[in-house]
């Protein structure tokens, strides 16, 4: 069993989904992993990692807009403002989504269904550089 492990950098332009399945791809493909397990650890409280489609992109802006519906911003209940109006709202966000994910590796591919990506989920408004701590376990 192998071992890899890398820090992907992900820039992003403020709130929405950012797909980064490619970047995912090109570093197993990087590797040469041919088999194994993909660890995926997003270590923000603002922004998430979710499996979802990634062939309409009404998918992704209905998934935008229940997010936005689901935890609305400026509520008079918020207290916590520190960094701006989305600052509650960003962690409740983050809250009721994932912050890792786990995706196995077959025949040098991840294991994503047909119409499946990966995506970070930015829940800030602002442009943020995100970090995606990536490992692998690979059997060879």
């Amino acid at each position: 069993m192998n071992r890899h492990k890398t820090t992907l950098e992900i820039p992003t332009h403020g709130k929405g989904l950012h797909d980064i399945t490619e970047n995912v791809r090109t570093q197993l493909h990087t590797w040469g992993v041919k088999e194994g397990m993909c660890f995926l650890f997003l270590p923000h409280t603002s922004a998430s990692l979710i499996v979802s489609e990634n062939w309409d992109p009404t998918a992704r802006a209905d998934l935008e807009t229940f997010m936005e519906r689901l935890v609305p911003e400026q509520h008079s209940w918020y207290t916590h403002d520190l960094e701006g109006p989305d600052d509650a709202t960003s962690h409740i966000r983050s809250m009721l989504t994932e912050t890792s994910l786990t995706i196995p590796v077959d025949d040098g591919n991840l294991s994503l269904g047909t119409w499946q990506g990966i995506y970070l989920f930015e829940h800030r408004a602002r442009p943020h550089r995100r970090t995606v701590l990536m490992r692998v376990l690979s059997v060879e």
